[in-house]
């Protein structure tokens, strides 16, 4: 967990104890914790996609709530490793969890109680951290099933606390993030009040970029790529210079993201940098190549660059 920083000025509130935690966004793949965390800091910090695993390592979001800040650690969905790479996405994603002040366990409404949350529950009962269980995407569930999906779950893990919310109407989240301003310890901001993550520039706009192959390629492209962000620099009229690498394991998979006459990289450059104007406010000039490089995911260099820590 990042150490907190100095005691920031923080805003006049009228006489009222500043207020600052941590919330552990932890569950299985898929679960919407990336776009509720992007929901609670009112702006994305997070990539999101349809596809399973989207996230790969621990990002801090920062949520205020009057004089409260709430340091929300959106985590990899945890599941049963195999590779490296997967061993590695679940140890950030325990380690996000360390000593916070709330675990917040996201449910899919919809789903039951299968093989992937077999880790989480093991997990989750040698954790000592206080534990509230949100259940997501309850504007599309069965509300008989998600009664008896909620007893299940009451019985194995205990939860202290119970949201329902819908990351995509946006249905409780008001009240989730009032509960957790309101059970945020006594103590001074440990970030500025204009910062909404600890996110470095390089990681943040990878991040965008690897979204964009989720969307646009769907299944045709294996989870075996990454994006590094090898240059990242401000011009003197104020744009921002970005110089990015896809990596992919073979040829044919480098065939794939350029696509017929290099169009399928031109169109993911062209809405990742559409979305990086956007988010960064400013005229972005963003440079994509695409580099094979056989078990990128046994590079620790590579590890470091997109934000995990090595695994053995």
């Amino acid at each position: 967990m990042t150490e907190p920083l100095a005691p920031i000025e923080t805003p006049d509130n009228n006489g009222k104890p500043e207020r600052c935690g941590v919330v552990a966004v932890v569950g299985a793949p898929n679960a919407g914790k990336s776009t509720i965390v992007n929901a609670l800091v009112g702006q994305k910090i997070a990539i999101t996609s349809p596809k399973a695993q989207t996230t790969r390592t621990r990002v801090m979001g920062v949520g205020i709530e009057e004089e409260t800040q709430i340091v929300l650690v959106d985590t990899p969905g945890i599941f049963s490793p195999g590779r490296r790479l997967d061993r590695a996405m679940v140890a950030a994603a325990w380690g996000g969890a360390q000593d916070a002040d709330i675990i917040a366990l996201i449910i899919d409404g919809r789903g039951g109680l299968g093989p992937k949350m077999e880790p989480i529950i093991e997990g989750l009962a040698k954790r000592s951290e206080p534990l509230w269980l949100i259940l997501n995407k309850v504007d599309v569930a069965d509300k008989g099933k998600l009664l008896i999906l909620t007893e299940k779950l009451h019985a194995l893990i205990k939860p202290e606390e119970t949201y329902y919310v819908s990351a995509l109407t946006g249905d409780g989240l008001p009240e989730l993030k009032r509960a957790m301003a309101n059970a945020m310890p006594e103590g001074p901001w440990h970030f500025p009040a204009d910062q909404v993550s600890n996110a470095t520039d390089r990681l943040f706009t990878a991040e965008i970029t690897r979204e964009q192959l989720y969307h646009q390629l769907n299944d045709e492209l294996p989870y075996k790529s990454a994006v590094e962000t090898e240059q990242y620099k401000e011009r003197q009229d104020g744009s921002i210079e970005i110089h990015q690498q896809i990596l992919v394991e073979r040829a044919s998979q480098r065939a794939i993201v350029l696509g017929k006459g290099g169009q399928r990289l031109k169109e993911i450059g062209s809405r990742s940098r559409a979305e990086l104007i956007k988010l960064l406010g400013v005229p972005v000039h963003l440079y994509l190549h695409v580099k094979v490089k056989e078990n990128w995911d046994d590079d620790r260099a590579v590890y470091r660059d997109i934000g995990l820590d090595w695994v053995e």
